[in-house]
């Protein structure tokens, strides 16, 4: 591991956490400039690609996904902690099914579902650019929809 400060590749270990996660955060500190920095470990699983509506296949992207759920949870009071949370589960579930091509409808699904658990206003926005829901009919039969259940 290179030191960030000096770019010295002899860094030694301090320190060692695992989180529930499965991530592993370690403590380091540099022999050369003797300063001090984390890393974070995290176990690389494949996931399946994703087919769009279109056909055209795209590796799924931890951020794009993330980026949009931030962009629903906008100024709602939703913690980060629970979208990175939100963001590994419907991660994990891809890994989980095994195959080597998801549609991507399954991804937009899954967080469909869990978004509805977290914030029903952010579930709204993202129903709107997920579902395409291109007028307020469509958003108002969204949420009597989500007012029924």
């Amino acid at each position: 591991m290179r030191c960030p400060y000096c770019q010295e590749a002899d860094t030694r270990v301090i320190d060692t956490f695992h989180d529930a996660k499965g991530s592993v955060r370690r403590r380091r500190a540099c022999n050369t400039c003797k300063k001090r920095f984390s890393t974070y470990e995290r176990a690389i699983l494949s996931t399946p690609l994703l087919v769009k509506s279109g056909g055209v296949r795209e590796q799924f992207d931890r951020e794009k996904l993330a980026r949009g759920i931030r962009i629903a949870c906008a100024k709602r009071p939703v913690p980060g902690s629970d979208i990175d949370r939100l963001v590994d589960e419907v991660e994990g579930s891809l890994q989980m099914l095994g195959v080597e091509e998801v549609a991507s409808r399954v991804v937009g699904d899954m967080v469909m579902t869990r978004l509805k658990e977290i914030d029903q206003v952010a579930y709204i926005r993202y129903a709107i650019v997920y579902l395409g829901l291109e007028d307020l009919h469509a958003v108002r039969k969204e949420i009597d929809r989500l007012l029924d259940t």
